[in-house]
């Protein structure tokens, strides 16, 4: 059986699979890539997270930006603060949630790994039209935003 003979839920199904394995050996060929620099792959997407906002924020927010739990983000960030990666600041806002910053030692390492990930995303790139990335970005955008959607709503099958 082809993909163009396989239902809509079939090929979506199948797309959700590819996607589970495209994760793993993102995060894989992540971690190798940054590994010299003091980072993982979990460690460079919080450091990610944190440099698409103009300001520090709390563990909560992070996590949100990111589609993960705040316990999960939380130890990520308490190992980062061990390893002089980021650090905590009073947030005037919240007595208990404090703000996360990176340190030097922190934005130095993201930097590394930023230089590092343009010419291995043009390598990934390679053959592939913008159209085409353009479109596959667009349809995980739209199924991740259904999926936030659902879980908003408290829909039980999401």
């Amino acid at each position: 059986m082809t993909i163009y003979s396989m239902g809509k839920v079939d090929v979506l199904t199948e797309l959700i699979l590819e996607t589970f394995r495209l994760n793993g050996r993102l995060l894989a060929a992540g971690d190798a890539l940054v590994a010299d620099v003091g980072l993982t792959s979990a460690r460079w997407q919080v450091l990610g997270a944190m440099a698409l906002s103009p300001v520090p924020l709390p563990v909560a927010h992070i996590a949100r930006n990111m589609g993960l739990t705040r316990q999960a983000v939380q130890r990520l960030v308490n190992e980062m603060e061990r390893d002089g990666l980021v650090c905590f600041e009073t947030n005037p806002h919240h007595q208990r949630a404090k703000l996360v910053r990176r340190t030097p030692r922190g934005q130095s390492a993201y930097e590394a790994a930023m230089k590092r990930q343009d010419p291995w995303a043009s390598r990934l790139a390679e053959g592939l039209g913008g159209k085409q990335i353009e479109a596959a970005a667009a349809t995980l955008r739209t199924i991740r935003q259904r999926l936030e959607d659902d879980r908003e709503k408290g829909d039980a099958d999401a």
